[in-house]
């Protein structure tokens, strides 16, 4: 059908069009203007005829071509689908062993990275590209990112490290101080690790960055020990006030009775009597135990007369009368 209304174009309309631009020519300008008109016409039509021709040529490899690409879209798309179910699969395989939350996520992204490759690589070679040439290519490839990509290696390297060795793992709270980074762990990914921090911001850490610092995982263990220091004055009554936060500490319900309890003179200071208070805790509740710990011994020792020293400044004001009467 298009073949067909193509030739009618060339032998019925073109023709006709051509005649029509003559005749008008040859009522309105001379034999001059005549002729360059009939050679632009003749030129459009020859070039719209070879546009014809090729079109007519090439249909079935455009159309071939058009196939393969919709084929390969219809691949790509069911291989992602397969992707994804194989993934899920592979998670939920994890979670039955009760494997570690960051190994987990660690090889998920693996899983999602290589298998994605592999896909791309099989389409490649539907295209007609050989498959020894996409090797090479790839050889290639992976030679010059490598090279320009050694941070992002050695974030690689660090997040393996990180599951190998377990310094720390997902939901723990750790403190990079060389850093200023700490946070509560959320995932540990291929080159990235992400913390929450307090205010829910969230920070994404490269792996290099947690291998190669000092690292402090304040949530490694279920106890915690609660160390705070008070001062009093050199003038209040030092063994009531150990009474006072010794009974406190007993009657703490987060403090752990089962552990050590410590009050005791810390140092003296120029100005204060510091007083030393330990004991554990269990690490979810040590900052809420400090905080309250710390308003109840304010509390305390306000209600029992026990003065908590502070620097102050006396300033000493005299009136002129004063002043004069001092130089007489």
């Amino acid at each position: 059908m298009v073949g067909e209304f193509l030739s009618f174009m060339e032998q019925k309309i073109f023709p006709v069009m051509a005649a029509d631009i003559t005749d008008v020519t040859d009522e309105s300008l001379g034999t001059d203007v005549q002729e360059s008109v009939g050679e632009v016409t003749s030129q459009a039509t020859e070039e719209v005829n070879q546009f014809v021709r090729y079109f007519q040529d090439h249909i079935p490899d455009l159309v071939a071509f058009g196939l393969k690409v919709l084929f390969a879209l219809i691949f790509f798309f069911a291989g992602s689908k397969v992707i994804k179910w194989f993934r899920k699969i592979v998670k939920k395989s994890f979670e039955r062993t009760g494997a570690d939350a960051g190994v987990t996520q660690f090889v998920d992204s693996m899983l999602k990275f290589g298998l994605y490759a592999i896909l791309i690589f099989i389409i490649a070679t539907k295209f007609g590209v050989e498959s020894s040439s996409v090797a090479a290519l790839i050889a290639s490839a992976g030679v010059a990112i490598g090279l320009a990509l050694q941070g992002s290696l050695s974030n690689f390297a660090g997040g393996i490290l990180i599951l190998l060795l377990k310094p720390f793992s997902v939901g723990d709270y750790v403190v990079v101080t060389q850093e200023n980074i700490e946070g509560t762990v959320k995932e540990i990914q291929i080159f990235y690790t992400k913390l929450a921090t307090v205010d829910n911001q969230t920070v994404v850490v490269p792996n290099s960055i947690l291998t190669n610092n000092s690292l402090t995982n304040v949530t490694a263990r279920p106890e915690r020990k609660l160390d705070l220091k008070v001062g009093i004055s050199y003038d209040a009554d030092l063994k009531k006030a150990k009474s006072l936060m010794e009974d406190m500490l007993l009657h703490d319900p987060s403090v752990i009775q089962e552990e050590e309890i410590r009050v005791f003179v810390h140092s003296l200071a120029e100005s204060a009597v510091v007083i030393g208070l330990r004991a554990w805790v269990s690490t979810e509740e040590y900052w809420n135990t400090r905080w309250r710990l710390l308003e109840e011994i304010k509390m305390i020792f306000d209600k029992e007369g026990i003065e908590i020293p502070y620097n102050h400044l006396a300033v000493q004001i005299k009136n002129a009368n004063e002043i004069h009467g001092d130089h007489g």
